[in-house]
């Protein structure tokens, strides 16, 4: 007998976690999945720093009730802001977001790459030193990128509006010539294609979304939560917002069709 399916726990300021959820549900398609989205109180990336780690507290408390093995914060913001003192405080495993530097630095070839992230992450620490370790022999053009969130937790995941914002967040970085840029904040791979439009086809944009959830699947086997059978009937999901659900439930039909057996609570934790 396998061990049992492991409930994965994801929590993101609002829909920008479904990237990661995406990328994770394609890896581990038979878990039991609980994402909160805390869109009342979005954006992160613009808020103070001890009221994003007391959010990251009040919703992993939460999602812990819930039986869960581990959590996902599928946030940079909240990843920077809080994922240490998390970590020291919860007995379970938390994964949270890497900034992509050190891929975007080591494939470069014009020397030069770009980082679209919201204040809260071009500010935090963990961005810094993975600059200063990865990144000294390149050039980082830094841009926030701070009303894309706005725009897509109004559910504009394209059109003309999104993508002026995205040409001027992204001329800085196409002046000086950068042939890569790290999407450094987890809305952002849900208007992939609209920036890939913008940026043109000599640009590589780079998602850590997959390579998140490939550590989120060597956790939970580390620490022997895993099954190796496959005899499971489905994934279920349960989805818990602080706001209204009305963008969730449009954007995990949009990102996450396949997805099953779902339930929704609004008005949590506000």
């Amino acid at each position: 007998m396998g061990t049992p399916t492991p409930s994965v726990a994801i929590f993101d300021s609002g829909v920008g976690g479904i990237s990661v959820f995406r990328e994770l549900f394609s890896l581990l398609p038979n878990a039991r999945y609980h994402y909160f989205a805390d869109n009342a109180f979005a954006p992160y990336g613009s808020k103070d720093v001890a009221e994003v780690v007391n959010r990251s507290f009040l919703i992993s408390d939460f999602l812990l009730s819930k039986g869960v093995d581990i959590v996902v914060v599928a946030c940079n913001t909240a990843t920077s802001a809080a994922i240490s003192k998390l970590r020291e405080s919860f007995q379970i495993p938390f994964v949270g977001m890497e900034p992509a530097i050190k891929p975007a630095a080591s494939t470069t070839q014009s020397g030069i790459i770009g980082v679209l992230a919201t204040e809260g992450t071009l500010g935090g620490e963990k961005f810094i030193n993975n600059v200063v370790t990865f990144a000294s022999s390149v050039e980082v053009v830094q841009v926030s990128a701070k009303m894309l969130v706005p725009l897509i937790e109004k559910g504009i995941f394209e059109g003309e509006e999104l993508e002026e914002r995205i040409e001027e967040y992204l001329a800085p970085i196409l002046e000086r010539g950068a042939d890569s840029v790290v999407l450094g904040c987890t809305h952002y791979p849900l208007i992939q294609k609209s920036i890939q439009k913008v940026a043109g086809g000599g640009v590589t944009l780079i998602d850590p979304s997959y390579a998140v959830a490939k550590q989120v699947i060597r956790v939970l086997q580390e620490n022997l939560l895993l099954s190796t059978q496959e005899n499971r009937v489905g994934a279920y999901a349960h989805f818990y917002c602080s706001g209204s659900c009305a963008l969730l439930k449009e954007s995990v039909a949009r990102f996450l069709p396949a997805l099953n057996n779902l339930s929704f609570q609004e008005r949590v934790l506000i």
